[in-house]
């Protein structure tokens, strides 16, 4: 079995239909998204990027 990991750049609020169309563009199947979160100013807690390990093959 092989893998891929794919870095997808987000904005929460406003890329969502992006993460849909990048999901479904997929050839194999999503084993995990994993959200990369950071803090920002006043404590509050933003995702910038997510990582989508695809397993393909």
């Amino acid at each position: 079995m092989k893998y891929r990991v794919h870095r997808f750049d987000l904005k929460m609020t406003s890329d969502q239909s992006k993460l849909e169309q990048f999901l479904n563009s997929l050839e194999g199947e999503v084993v995990e998204i994993i959200p990369n979160v950071t803090m920002g100013p006043f404590w509050v807690h933003r995702v910038d990027f997510l990582l989508i390990v695809e397993k393909v093959g």
